[in-house]
C-alpha cells in the first residue's frame, strides 16, 4: 500500500486577493474625496465684467448726500376770518406785497345788514338813554324843591310850637292849642324823615337806571366795532411784507370762514428743505454742519428744525444758511447738500457698489492672492457714506473684494474666472 502524497499550498496572490484590494483602494478614494475634496459650489465668470475693489485703511468721512430744495425762511397761510362772495382781485399770485396790501375783497350782505341793525339799535339806546338823563335831572329839581317845601314847613311849625310854648307858660293861650302846635311840629319831622328816605330811594334808583343804561350802551358800542371789524376783514391784506405765493380764489366764488385762499412767502431769508431716508432718523438732530458748492464756493448750512414724521420711507429736515448765500438765489432751486453726521475717523473702507442690495452687507466675495477665484467671506458693515461703507469685521486693507451686483451669482460659494 503506497503511502499519500503532501499537496503544498500554493504561493501568490490569488484572485479575490486582487478584489479585495481593488474593493479597499476604491474605498479610500471615496473616503478621501468626502473628507479632503472642496464641495463648495463653482460659478464661472468673465472677470473683465466684474467691478472689483481694494479694501482701504483710511479716513472715513461720516456724511450723507441730500438733494435739497430752496424755500422761504417761513410762510404764512391767508386763511380768510369772515366768510363772504369774492367781488374783487387786486393782487395776483407771484407778485410782492407789502403789510397792509388789500389783495381782494369780499362780500357779505348778511353782514352788512347785521351792522345796520346793530347801529339803529345803538341810536334807539342812546336816545332813550338820553330821555332818560333828562327825566333824571327833572326829578332831581323836582326833589329839590320837594325838600325846600317840606323844610319850610318844618321850619314854620317849629317857630309856630316854640311861640305856642311860650304863650302857654304865661297863661296866654290854651293848653289845647299849644299840644296842636306841638304835634304839628313833630309830624312835620317825620314827614320830612319820610321825605328825605324816598329822595335817597328815588336818586339810589335812577342811579342804577343810568349805571344799567351805560353799559348796555356800551355794549353795544363795542358790539358795532366789532361788526365793523368784521366788515373791514372782508378786505384780505397782506399780514407782511413778502411774495404771495399763491392765490385760490376767483371773482363770484364763495368763500367760507377760515377757509384757506393761499400763502404768504416771507423772503426777508430762505432755508434749505431735505428729505433724508428714515434709516438716518435716529442720527439727524438739530445744528449738524452742512454744506454744498456752486461755481466753485462752498455754502455753509446748519439743521435748524428735524420733523418727526416719516412719510414714504422718508423725513423733513430744514437747514439755515450760516454764512452768506449764493446771488440770486431763487425758491425752487435745488442744490446736492452734503449732511455730516459725525467726525472723522481712520476706518477700513470698501467702495459702494451693487452687492449691497443682494447681500445685505452681509458678505461678499473676497479674490485670492493670484486674483484666479473669489470666495464669499461674512463681514460686518457699519456707517456708510456716499462713497464707502465702514467695514468692522471680515476684511484687511489691500484685499481685493467684487463689488458689483450679484444677482447673477446664485448661492454659489465661489467664483472662478474664466
Amino acid at each position: 500500500m503506497g503511502m499519500d502524497k503532501k499537496i503544498e499550498k500554493k504561493k501568490g496572490l490569488k484572485m479575490k486577493h486582487i478584489f479585495w484590494i481593488v474593493g479597499g483602494l476604491v474605498i479610500a478614494f471615496l473616503l478621501y474625496s468626502v473628507i479632503f475634496s472642496d464641495h463648495s459650489s463653482v460659478f464661472r465668470a468673465e472677470k473683465e465684467k466684474l467691478t472689483i475693489s481694494t479694501v482701504e485703511a483710511s479716513l472715513f468721512n461720516d456724511y450723507i448726500t441730500l438733494i435739497g430744495q430752496v424755500e422761504p425762511i417761513s410762510t404764512i397761510y391767508l386763511d380768510v376770518e369772515e366768510g363772504g362772495k369774492v367781488e374783487e382781485i387786486y393782487i395776483e399770485e407771484g407778485e410782492m406785497v407789502k403789510e397792509g396790501d388789500v389783495i381782494l375783497k369780499l362780500k357779505n350782505n348778511d353782514l352788512s345788514t347785521q351792522i345796520m341793525n346793530s347801529e339803529s339799535s345803538m341810536a334807539y339806546q342812546a336816545n332813550e338813554l338820553r330821555n332818560t338823563q333828562i327825566k333824571m335831572e327833572q326829578q332831581q329839581i323836582s326833589n329839590r324843591r320837594s325838600k325846600m317845601e317840606v323844610d319850610l314847613l318844618v321850619t314854620q311849625a317849629e317857630r309856630k310850637y316854640k311861640q305856642y310854648k311860650v304863650l302857654f307858660q304865661e297863661d296866654l293861650v290854651a293848653k289845647e292849642e299849644y299840644l296842636r302846635t306841638k304835634e304839628d311840629y313833630e309830624l312835620s319831622l317825620k314827614q320830612k324823615d319820610l321825605t328825605y328816605q324816598q329822595f335817597a330811594q328815588d336818586s339810589i334808583f335812577r342811579s342804577n337806571q343810568k349805571q344799567s343804561m351805560d353799559e348796555s350802551l356800551k355794549n353795544m358800542r363795542q358790539n358795532l366795532i366789532m361788526a365793523k371789524r368784521r366788515l373791514e376783514n372782508l378786505n384780505v391784506k397782506a399780514p407782511d411784507n413778502g411774495q404771495l405765493g399763491s392765490l385760490d380764489a376767483e371773482i363770484g366764488e364763495s368763500i367760507s370762514r377760515g377757509q384757506r385762499l393761499g400763502m404768504l412767502h416771507i423772503l426777508t431769508d430762505y432755508k434749505i428743505k431735505a428729505l433724508p431716508d428714515e434709516h438716518y432718523i435716529d442720527r439727524v438732530r438739530r445744528d449738524l454742519n452742512a454744506s454744498f458748492d456752486r461755481n466753485g464756493v462752498d455754502y455753509t448750512l446748519k439743521v435748524k428744525k428735524v420733523y418727526p414724521e416719516v412719510r414714504e420711507g422718508q423725513f423733513e429736515i430744514d437747514m439755515v444758511f450760516t454764512g452768506p448765500k449764493p446771488e440770486n438765489i431763487r425758491t425752487g432751486q435745488t442744490y446736492h447738500t452734503k449732511l455730516e453726521l459725525g467726525q472723522s475717523a481712520e476706518a477700513i473702507l470698501i467702495s459702494k457698489g451693487g452687492f449691497f442690495q443682494s447681500t445685505g452687507g452681509q458678505w461678499v466675495y473676497v479674490l485670492n492672492e493670484n486674483e484666479t477665484e473669489a470666495t464669499k467671506r461674512s463681514i460686518r458693515i457699519g456707517k456708510q457714506n456716499p462713497q464707502y461703507y465702514e467695514v468692522l469685521e471680515g476684511l484687511n486693507a489691500g484685499e481685493k473684494v467684487i463689488i458689483s451686483s450679484y444677482d447673477l451669482f446664485g448661492d454659489n460659494d465661489k467664483i472662478v474666472f474664466k
